[in-house]
């Protein structure tokens, strides 16, 4: 395989559905970075912007110093995190039953902005020659799930390892009654801001998809 290879440095099944329904079979490599860290360092009253943006940037470039050196001759690492902000207060990933059901307590029947941080790293040669980061938001229009649904889709598990506990793309689809703005930055990453970040740093997607083809 020639040309560009594309680097998706996050674990999410989710971007990487987007991705290959959108025509690119990317490289996955985890980044492991530390991102209660860097949220606690920015603090509380960060810009949810700002959180999102910092996340990615981190995430892209930590899995940019581990490429293997044939990757990184040739290639563009995009990094991606989500979070979403409603009444004042950002949330990710819940990780426990409870906080999933506080989280949904908290949303149910009101809008929420997701804000997804993308950076893009432009890698020839193991050097970063061009970099891009910006975040992207989408509201989105949570229903009030009854007790039982509410219950039974906590227990399903799904909620506990997605950003503001709930899918666009799965589960809890049943529970979103509409989004303004681009639906893929919900699933964790945008596309349209990703074709912007892409071009800014001189590529193109007709040549993505000739070298990271969907087998």
């Amino acid at each position: 395989m020639t040309g560009t290879r594309v680097v998706l440095g996050s674990a999410s099944s989710g971007r990487l559905r987007v991705l290959r329904s959108a025509g690119i079979d990317p490289l996955v490599v985890v980044s492991g970075v530390d991102e209660d860290a860097i949220v606690a360092r920015l603090g509380s009253g960060a810009d949810p912007a700002d959180v999102v943006n910092a996340l990615a940037q981190a995430k892209a470039e930590a899995v940019r110093a581990v490429l293997d050196d044939d990757v990184a001759a040739d290639c563009v690492v995009i990094g991606c995190d989500s979070m979403l902000f409603v009444d004042g207060r950002l949330s990710g990933k819940p990780g426990t039953l409870e906080q999933a059901a506080q989280q949904w307590n908290s949303m149910a029947g009101r809008d929420g902005h997701l804000f997804t941080g993308h950076c893009v790293i432009r890698v020839v040669n193991g050097a970063a020659v061009q970099s891009r980061t910006r975040a992207a938001v989408t509201t989105v229009r949570f229903s009030t799930p009854n007790d039982t649904d509410l219950a039974d889709y906590i227990a399903s598990g799904e909620p506990l390892n997605v950003a503001g506990a709930f899918t666009l793309d799965g589960l809890g689809g049943w529970f979103v009654d509409g989004v303004d703005g681009d639906p893929s930055n919900v699933v964790g990453l945008g596309l349209a801001l990703t074709h912007e970040l892409f071009n800014a740093v001189g590529l193109s997607i007709g040549d993505l998809w000739a070298a990271n083809p969907v087998r």
